[in-house]
């Protein structure tokens, strides 16, 4: 690590040196120390307070990361660069409530406490003594909530008491200090814990789609596709998975089941592959966000996005599994994802089972890009090639703007309707608590739509951002579709509505900041990898397949060398990307033609987008989750919080690799 690297490292890491009190941005504490009680104050807060981590350290990296004011976009940067661009949620993700399959753990045991997930029972929190507190004082605390016989302590005023109190009740927390000959000072406060339910619905912008919890690791060496390219071989090689072991030559034999369940097992890993879930959503970085914001509220989030979604088939019905659960020894390929609305219908009836007054307080929502088939538009905006043309368009994988812009007039707007009148008896009848994140234009660089060309897309042969198509579709996003999504969730030119509480909570606050970071964008300062190694003239890979076999990068550096976390100037992935970061087999997604050999040209297709081109990066989602986060707390009445607010003294902390 360079000297510079370091002090630049060292300013964005001026994080709390004490995680379990460190304290962020947060609301004013409620009301101040009587004038009795001679300047000193009990402070609380609840502990581990996002319910889906199950150990305190993976919230706590997330209070030091938001540290002093700092937004979600700064703490993901600080984090990308703690972590050496290999991710935060790479650790995290094995430590959820949530199982891989999307089943809620029932109970959840999180540090070391079983917990019914859904319908908690209590909460931990840490209660300490701020203010003017004498030396060496002594403090006898007392805990009561009326019901419970008390619970009583006495120990030195400096440490902190720890202790769970009741889900639902008030628990009154009193204080008496005595220090030598001074008199006693007292002091009381009720401890009332809000826990809020918010789910995250919608496709794959939502989900979190282009960022895998756990990045593929990539080998150095080469593996083989075939090509629908006429001449030369009909082959071309890009990097292998780490630790495969197969047959990396288009040669080979076909392969068995084993062969490609090795493969599979070496793939990125998701906290649940069917739907490409990701904890770098930005619904999920919102959540978040919230629960470091508030000390006094847990988070309890239910994430059923799904990418690929639509409202008809994801929201409204069940769809395709996007891929395979592969565990040790097995790959289930369930095929089909339940409606995520009946799912989150089915998961509050139990809960209310269990605590009839429990209701779902918040809904994150993003949908209707696919309803429009915008990855159609992408494919017709990145495949060049006029075999890959033809066969596409065949199977209906290409689409085109006067297409999409007949569902935008049509079909999206009756759907949404369908959606409204499902999700409003879930919401109280008030919409109002749906908060719509809008899309972001992924096209646009320095405000202008980016020039196309073959930079971040010779990933594969065919690939190459005609200008002309690209700039039709980024009219078309920028002039009709966003703007008339807008109209849509918000009821507004000219869309009918049911009635009253039908307008969504609309964010597109982030757009303006994306118009800078599309997928063209880029600067002196991303990662050396990448402004050496993908180059602008589409030469980033060796053509000759015997020296590629060996290494595919013309760059000359090793492809493991690439991270899929690092600040970039793109918020938005390009197919490049994709391919490094995921590399993704859509087994489950099972059609007559699903290829049965892992050199298939088909899988050379799919693997370099169906793992997140034309899709945020972490950075991007967290830029969403700036704007989508305050919305969400004025709707659920919080405090506006102060901006650099801290309770402790900020000391930078080394980075971890």
């Amino acid at each position: 690590m360079t000297r510079l690297t370091a002090i630049f490292l060292a300013l964005i890491f001026a994080l709390s040196a004490g995680a379990a009190r460190a304290q962020v941005q947060t609301a004013p504490e409620a009301g101040f120390a009587p004038p009795d009680s001679g300047g000193i104050q009990i402070v609380w807060e609840v502990r581990n307070r996002f319910r889906l981590f199950r150990e305190e350290r993976d919230f706590a990296l997330q209070v030091e990361a938001m540290a002093s004011g700092r937004s979600v976009l700064a703490a993901e940067g600080a984090l990308e660069l703690q972590s050496d661009g290999r991710g935060w949620a790479r650790n995290t993700v094995g430590r959820l409530c949530i199982d891989p399959t999307g089943r809620v753990n029932s109970p959840c045991t999180r540090d070391g406490v079983k917990e019914d997930y859904l319908t908690p029972a209590d909460h931990a929190v840490t209660v300490h003594l701020a203010g003017a507190v004498p030396v060496g004082a002594v403090c006898a605390w007392t805990f009561s909530d009326n019901d419970a016989p008390p619970i009583q302590s006495t120990l030195d005023c400096a440490e902190p008491i720890n202790l769970r109190v009741r889900y639902g009740r008030t628990t009154t927390a009193s204080v008496d200090v005595s220090s030598g000959s001074e008199a006693p000072l007292h002091d009381a406060t009720p401890i009332t814990v809000r826990d809020i339910l918010i789910a995250g619905l919608g496709d794959s912008i939502a989900s979190g789609e282009g960022n895998p919890d756990r990045p593929v690791a990539l080998s150095d060496d080469g593996f083989c596709f075939r090509s629908y390219l006429e001449g030369s071989t009909g082959q071309y090689f890009r990097p292998s998975r780490k630790n495969y072991k197969g047959a990396r030559a288009c040669e080979s034999a076909p392969g068995s089941t084993n062969e490609l369940f090795n493969w599979q097992k070496l793939g990125a890993q998701w906290f649940n592959a069917a739907c490409h879930r990701s904890l770098y959503s930005y619904q999920t970085r919102a959540a978040l966000a919230l629960a470091v914001q508030y000390p006094h509220i847990a988070v309890t989030y239910l994430p059923l996005a799904c990418s690929g979604a639509t409202i008809p088939e994801g929201l409204l019905g069940s769809m395709r599994a996007r891929e395979c659960l592969v565990t040790k020894t097995a790959m289930n390929c369930a095929g089909t994802v339940g409606g995520q609305v009946a799912e989150l219908h089915e998961a509050l009836a139990a809960a209310q089972r269990r605590q009839p007054e429990r209701g779902l307080d918040l809904v994150f929502l993003s949908v209707g890009a696919n309803d429009i088939n915008f990855s159609g538009l992408v494919a017709d905006v990145i495949v060049d090639s006029a075999t890959e043309r033809t066969l596409f368009q065949r199977s209906g994988l290409i689409g085109n703007v006067e297409d999409s812009r007949s569902t935008l007039a049509r079909t999206l707007p009756q759907n949404f309707q369908r959606l409204r009148r499902a999700l409003k008896p879930l919401v109280g009848g008030d919409l109002s608590r749906v908060v719509f994140v809008s899309y972001a234009n992924p096209t646009l660089a320095g405000g202008a739509p980016c020039p196309g060309g073959l930079a971040g897309f010779d990933i594969h042969p065919a690939f190459n951002a005609r200008p002309e198509r690209l700039a039709k579709t980024s009219r078309f996003v920028e002039s009709e579709f966003l703007p008339q999504l807008k109209n849509i969730v918000q009821c507004t030119g000219g869309t009918i509505c049911d009635g009253r509480g039908d307008v969504m909570t609309f964010v597109d606050q982030h757009q303006r900041a994306f118009e800078d970071h599309g997928f063209c964008a880029r600067s002196q300062s991303d990662p050396q990898f990448d402004q050496k190694c993908f180059r602008a003239d589409g030469d980033s890979f060796v053509t000759d397949i015997v020296q590629a076999a060996a290494n595919p990068l013309t760059c000359g550096e090793a492809a493991s060398r690439f991270r899929a976390y690092l600040p970039r100037a793109r918020w938005i992935r390009d197919a490049n990307d994709s391919y490094f970061a995921a590399m993704t087999y859509p087994l489950a997604a099972r059609t007559a033609s699903q290829p049965t050999d892992i050199h298939d040209a088909t899988w050379g297709v799919l693997s370099a987008v169906y793992g997140g081109a034309i899709h945020p990066t972490a950075e991007g989602h967290a830029m969403m989750a700036d704007a989508a986060w305050p919305a969400a707390a004025a709707i659920l009445g919080l405090p506006p919080v102060e901006a650099g607010v801290t309770r402790e003294p900020i000391e930078p902390i080394a980075p971890k690799r």
